[in-house]
């Protein structure tokens, strides 16, 4: 059976590893977390505590018994909203050139550089 490779798009993902979001959409709406890891093609990230799957696993050497673990599973970039460092609500991203010439991330609402 052949499947067909999913469509990727070029957009400037702002949200990266590390940043402070919030769940605006999904089963795990309203969940606010850290971003684990971001996936780029598939325009996906792991968020901390939100979107929890069950997963049924084999015993192996690390899991003699086996069992049912609970995990992140991907969450849709577009679900999710970056926390403003300032006010603490959602915001919007921009970029911008800072003092030295560099491309930094800012929240939109509060003007606020985002590390």
């Amino acid at each position: 059976m052949a499947y067909k490779k999913q469509q990727t798009t070029t957009h400037k993902i702002k949200i990266k590893s590390g940043d402070l979001v919030k769940v605006i959409a999904g089963n795990s709406k309203g969940a606010q977390g850290k971003v684990l890891k971001v996936v780029i093609d598939t325009n996906r990230a792991f968020v901390e505590g939100a979107n929890i799957v069950k997963k049924h696993t084999k015993p192996s050497a690390a899991n003699p018994n086996g069992g049912i673990i609970e995990k992140e599973a991907a969450i849709h970039i577009s679900n999710l909203a970056l926390i403003d460092p300032k006010s603490g609500e959602t915001t919007r991203v921009g970029r911008k050139l800072n003092a030295d010439g560099k491309i930094v991330r800012y929240a939109k609402k509060s003007g606020e550089e985002i590390k």
